[in-house]
Formats: structure tokens, sequence, C-alpha cells
């Protein structure tokens, strides 16, 4: 059975976590930002999780990156003149991971 510090720090954990991803979301969905700064931050939030969560990447992948994926496809798709349901399902756009973007990207 789990002490009540090791639960509340996975609480602690788990309200980090849920808010790191709302406010990110929030700003990729709201602010003034061009598509490489929105990638930036998607790949600073997903740094900053898996600080939180060691080795929990394909999870982050498949909840948090595809969910942040959706925002910009929604949010971008106008400026590519595609609908939201077709942006990014072509090489080299929203369809593939921030990570592959900006894999030859220095810091």
């Amino acid at each position: 059975m789990q002490s009540r510090a090791t639960v509340a720090d996975e609480d602690k954990q788990m309200r980090r976590l849920r808010i790191i991803v709302d406010l990110t979301a929030l700003v990729l969905a709201q602010e003034r930002m061009t598509v490489d700064e929105a990638l930036d931050l998607m790949n600073a939030t997903r740094k900053t999780v898996l600080r939180l969560f060691p080795g929990k990447e394909e999870a982050y992948d498949i909840i948090y990156g595809r969910r942040f994926q959706r925002i910009l496809r929604e949010r971008f798709a106008s400026v590519a003149g595609e609908s939201p349901g077709t942006f990014g399902e072509s090489p080299g756009t929203f369809g593939e991971s921030p990570e592959t973007h900006l894999k030859d990207k220095k810091p």
C-alpha cells in the first residue's frame, strides 16, 4: 500500500500536468503565434511533462500530442486554405509529430 506522502506527491504531479497541458492548449488555441512558435511551445511542453513523468513518451504522444495537433489543424487550416478535416494529412505538415518537425532544429 502506498504511503500518504506518495499519494500526495502523485496528486501534486497530476495537478501540475493538468495545468501545464490546459494552459498550453489555451495558448495554442487563442494566442497570436506562428506555426513555428506553436510547435516550439508543444515541444517545450512535452519536455516539461516528460521530466515529471519519465518514460511516458508514448502515452504523452497518444493523449496530449494528438490533442495539440488537433488544435493546430483547426487553427491553422484556414491559413493553408484547407478544411480542418484534411489539413495535416500529407507528409511534412501537422500529420507528423512536432518532434519530427523539430528534430533538426537547434535550441
